[in-house]
C-alpha cells in the first residue's frame, strides 16, 4: 500500500503536459473536481412546481434564474443555468400520478367497464361504450360483416330483447394521461372487441395528444407564473 501510495506521488511529480499539432497532451491521469450540482425534490402536481418557483425557496447560486423544460406530458422538470463545468443543477421536477390503462391490450368485459369509469373522463362517447360493454350477452361477440371498421356484438336492447348493435369506431375519449390539473386532451381510439367476450382500446392520434398536453402544461405554468415573479427569471420550455 505504502509504495503504491509513494509511486502515485512520483507520478504526480512527474506529470508533464506537451504540446502536439496546437492541442496539449500529458503523461499523466487527471481528473478534475467539479462543482456540486443540486437534488432535485419531486412534487406530483404543477400547483406544488409553481409554489416552489413563486417562493424563491433557493433563490441564490443561480437558483433565482431558471430554465422550466416541460418534458412530456407527465414530467417538468427545473434547472439553473450552467455552471463552470457546463453542468445543470435540477431544482425541482414535478411527475403526475395518472392511473394506468393499457392500451392496445384486450381486457375482459368486467375489467374493461371497471377501468374505462375509473381511469376516463366522464363524455358522451364513454357512456356509449358503456352502454354496449355493459349490455352483452354471454360471449357472443360477432364479425359478421366486420369490415377491419365496424363491428357488431349481440346486446341487450330492451328488457327482454336482444339485438345485433353497431361497434363505433373510432371513439373520442379522454383518459387520464397528464396531470390533474389540466383538463385532459380528447383523441381518436379504435375500440375493438372479440369473443370471451372481451375488449380492446388502441390509440389512433399518432401521438398527437403528447404535444396537446404538453402545450396545456406551458400554457398553465405561464399563466400561473406571470405576474407573480420577475419574467425574465423563469425561461419556459416545450
Amino acid at each position: 500500500m505504502i509504495k503504491e501510495a509513494l509511486q502515485y506521488i512520483t507520478d504526480l511529480a512527474n506529470t508533464k503536459v506537451t504540446e502536439i499539432n496546437g492541442r496539449p497532451y500529458t503523461n499523466g491521469q487527471l481528473v478534475a473536481i467539479k462543482s456540486p450540482v443540486a437534488s432535485a425534490l419531486t412534487v406530483n402536481t404543477l400547483s406544488g412546481l409553481v409554489d416552489y418557483l413563486q417562493s424563491k425557496f433557493d433563490a441564490q447560486d443561480g437558483a433565482d434564474q431558471l430554465i422550466v423544460h416541460v418534458v412530456s406530458p407527465t414530467e417538468v422538470q427545473a434547472y439553473s443555468h450552467l455552471n463552470a463545468d457546463m453542468n445543470r443543477s435540477t431544482f425541482i421536477e414535478a411527475k403526475a400520478l395518472i392511473p394506468q390503462f393499457r392500451f392496445g391490450s384486450f381486457h375482459d368485459v368486467e375489467a374493461f367497464n371497471i377501468a374505462l369509469q375509473a381511469n376516463f373522463v366522464t363524455t358522451d362517447e364513454r357512456a356509449t361504450v358503456l352502454q354496449i360493454v355493459g349490455n352483452i350477452k354471454d360471449d357472443n361477440v360477432t364479425t359478421y360483416g366486420d369490415d377491419g371498421v365496424s363491428q357488431q356484438v349481440r346486446a341487450k336492447t330492451g328488457v327482454a330483447t336482444v339485438a345485433d348493435v353497431k361497434v363505433p369506431n373510432p371513439v373520442y375519449l379522454k383518459p387520464y394521461r397528464t396531470f390533474v390539473e389540466l383538463d385532459q386532451p380528447e383523441s381518436a381510439f379504435v375500440f375493438r372487441m372479440r369473443s370471451g367476450p372481451e375488449c380492446a382500446l388502441f390509440e389512433a392520434d399518432g401521438g398527437a395528444w403528447k404535444v396537446e398536453a404538453m402545450d396545456k402544461i406551458h400554457d398553465y405554468l405561464k399563466d400561473a407564473l406571470t405576474g407573480s415573479i420577475n419574467t425574465g427569471a423563469v425561461v419556459l420550455l416545450s
